[in-house]
């Protein structure tokens, strides 16, 4: 995550080249959706500032839940906790869903959730600030001071978020760890997983006679959960489209 000022510069440790993709917009009456598919802030990252993010929430006006799906490397530390403050402060219900990667200060967003979804091929990454600085030797340890302070505040929203000891969120951070879907759920970091579709092959015993049908496929207990779970996508969808 990004730490920035006019002495230095600090750049994103995993800097993962994600296409820039950021919109809000209301979805009805009492919801509205965000995107934030690419990095955060403008520098070299070309990303969505927190001003930008502010503007946004504002134009939506009062809505109920908001709905933000995170596909992003992370950026900016400063705009980040912006945007994450901004998102902590509203009176709506902010269900967060990784959709495929939130890492740095990225990840730092999705603590803001009420609700954390995270993709079963999703992943969530957290590190400690990097930067470089240019100047004398005060300078340095100037950075460095810096670097450390913003590290230490980025750690207590992961351990207010997940209820992790500060030690094993330092721990992670020094390392840089990487959590699957199901690890960040173990760890805290998210509420539920959010899976796949799960499409199941179905065998009718009566009209295929098939010497060695698996017992597996020779019944369908998949199969009245998968019709449900499609009747409630395409409901969502119709109701997206009338709005």
């Amino acid at each position: 995550m990004a730490l920035r000022n006019i002495e230095s510069l600090v750049f994103n440790a995993a800097s993962i080249p994600i296409a820039a993709g950021y919109s809000m917009k209301a979805k009805g009456k009492s919801e509205a959706e965000i995107l934030l598919y690419g990095d955060v802030g403008d520098s070299w990252f070309g990303g969505v500032t927190a001003k930008q993010f502010a503007d946004d929430l504002k134009a939506i006006g009062d809505v109920g839940t908001i709905h933000l799906r995170i596909n992003s490397a992370g950026g900016d530390v400063f705009d980040g906790l912006t945007i994450y403050r901004r998102l902590v402060d509203h009176p709506a219900r902010i269900i967060v869903h990784i959709d495929s990667l939130a890492a740095s200060i990225a990840s730092v967003i999705a603590m803001a959730g009420d609700e954390i979804l995270i993709a079963e091929a999703a992943q969530i990454m957290i590190h400690d600030a990097w930067g470089v600085a240019i100047g004398a030797a005060d300078d340095m340890r100037s950075m460095a001071d810096r670097l450390e302070i913003t590290t230490a505040s980025l750690r207590d929203i992961y351990v207010a978020r997940t209820g992790n000891d500060a030690a094993k969120v330092e721990d992670w951070m020094g390392q840089e760890t990487w959590f699957t879907a199901a690890e960040a759920v173990e760890q805290g970091f998210a509420g539920s997983v959010a899976e796949n579709m799960k499409m199941a092959a179905r065998i009718d015993p009566e009209k295929h006679r098939f010497r060695n049908t698996p017992a597996s496929l020779s019944s369908t207990p998949n199969m009245d959960a998968l019709r449900q779970r499609l009747a409630r996508m395409k409901a969502q969808m119709d109701r997206r489209r009338a709005a």
